[in-house]
C-alpha cells in the first residue's frame, strides 16, 4: 500500500501533506516522494542565508540539505527529483518562479521573468514520462498532489498536478496489462468556511497576535479571497488526524528554514494546532485535520485501500 506525493519543491510536500506523509511512514507503509524542482528562485527568510537568494546553485544545493531534514523527521525513506528519474539522466528542471497577487491572499501567479529550463517550460509528456515509469514500477495505491489550481496559484504547483495527471495516464494501459490498479488521485482541500474559521482564529486569538507582533508578522483577513486549495465543490472524502504527528509536521516545516519562519505550536485550547509563516509574512494556520478530495478514482475504492493499509490517524470520510 505505497503512497506517492508529487510535489513542485522541496518544503511543499510539507506544507501540503505533512500529516498524511507522517501518519502513513510512522505505521510502517512505503512512501514514495518526487519534488519536480530544486526551488532555485524561490525566496529566502532571514539575514543569515538571505546571500542564497538569486544565486540558483547555491539555493537549490541548500534546499536539498533542508528536503533530506525534513523528510528524516516525516520518516520519508525514498525521494526523487523529478529530472533524475530521466533514463540517463536529462536536463535540469528548474524551479520557474513566482509573484504574490494579493499577498494577505496568499495567491501566486506567474512572474515577469521565466528563466530557461522552467518547469513550465519543459514538455509535458516528456515530464510525465518520467513519473509514469515510477508508477509503473512501484504500482502506489494512492497518489496525492495539487489540485488543478495548484493549491494557491504557483505555476509549479499547477504543472505538477498535470504532470501527475498525464503520468498516471500513461501508466494506465502498462499497469491494467499486469493486472494492476490505476492509483487514487488525491489533492489537499479544504471548505471555505473551515479556512475562514482558521484566519478568524489567527486574526483574533491572543497567542496568535502575540506571535504576529513579537515575530513581525501579519494576521489573515478572513474575509479576503481564498486560494485554489479552499472550495466548496470538492468532497473531503480522506482526513489526516493532525495531532498524532504534530511534532513530526513542525519539525519537518523548521527544517525548510529558508521558505517557512515563526513556527509554532499553539497553546491548549486554541482553534488550531498553530502556526507558522512564508515569505510573504502572513500567518498561516496549522489545521487540526488535513482533507483530501477524489481527483480520479471513487470512493469504494478509497475505503478498501485504507482498510488494507490501516495507518492510524488516516479515515475515510462517509
Amino acid at each position: 500500500m505505497r503512497l506517492l506525493a508529487v510535489h513542485a519543491h522541496p518544503d511543499d510536500e510539507t506544507l501540503s501533506n505533512g500529516a498524511l506523509l507522517a501518519a502513513w511512514s510512522r505505521a510502517g507503509r512505503p512512501v514514495t516522494l518526487v519534488t519536480c524542482t530544486r526551488g532555485e528562485r524561490g525566496e529566502v527568510i532571514g539575514a543569515p542565508l538571505a546571500h542564497l537568494e538569486g544565486d540558483g546553485p547555491a539555493l537549490a544545493a541548500h534546499r536539498e540539505q533542508e528536503i533530506a531534514a525534513a523528510l528524516a523527521v516525516l520518516g520519508v525513506q525514498e525521494h526523487h527529483f523529478l529530472d533524475a528519474l530521466a533514463p540517463g539522466g536529462g536536463s535540469r528542471y528548474e524551479d520557474s518562479g513566482m509573484a504574490w497577487v494579493g499577498a494577505v491572499a496568499g495567491t501566486a501567479g506567474l512572474p515577469d521573468d521565466v528563466p530557461p529550463g522552467a518547469l513550465v517550460s519543459v514538455r509535458l509528456d516528456t515530464a510525465a514520462a518520467h513519473l509514469a515509469e515510477l508508477v509503473v514500477e512501484q504500482r502506489p495505491a494512492v497518489v496525492v498532489t495539487y489540485d488543478a489550481g495548484g493549491g494557491y496559484g504557483h505555476p509549479d504547483h499547477v504543472r505538477a498536478h498535470e504532470i501527475t495527471v498525464r503520468a498516471l495516464e500513461i501508466a494506465a494501459p502498462r499497469l491494467a496489462e499486469t493486472g494492476a490498479d490505476v492509483p487514487l488521485l488525491l489533492c489537499p482541500t479544504v471548505p471555505t468556511e473551515a479556512l475562514r474559521a482558521q484566519r478568524r482564529a489567527l486574526a483574533g486569538e491572543t497567542w496568535a497576535r502575540d506571535l504576529a507582533a513579537a515575530a513581525g508578522l501579519v494576521a489573515p483577513d478572513p474575509d479576503a479571497d481564498l486560494p485554489a486549495v479552499a472550495s466548496d465543490d470538492r468532497d473531503v472524502v480522506l482526513e489526516v488526524d493532525v495531532r498524532p504527528v504534530l511534532g513530526a509536521v513542525t519539525g519537518a516545516l523548521r527544517a525548510h528554514g529558508t521558505q517557512v519562519q515563526a513556527v509554532t505550536p499553539a497553546p491548549d485550547g486554541a482553534t488550531v494546532l498553530g502556526a507558522y509563516a512564508l515569505s510573504n509574512d502572513v500567518l498561516a494556520a496549522i489545521p487540526s485535520t488535513e482533507g483530501y478530495a477524489l481527483l480520479a478514482g471513487d470512493r469504494s475504492a478509497l475505503r478498501r485501500v485504507l482498510a488494507g493499509a490501516a495507518v492510524p490517524g488516516v479515515r475515510a470520510v462517509a
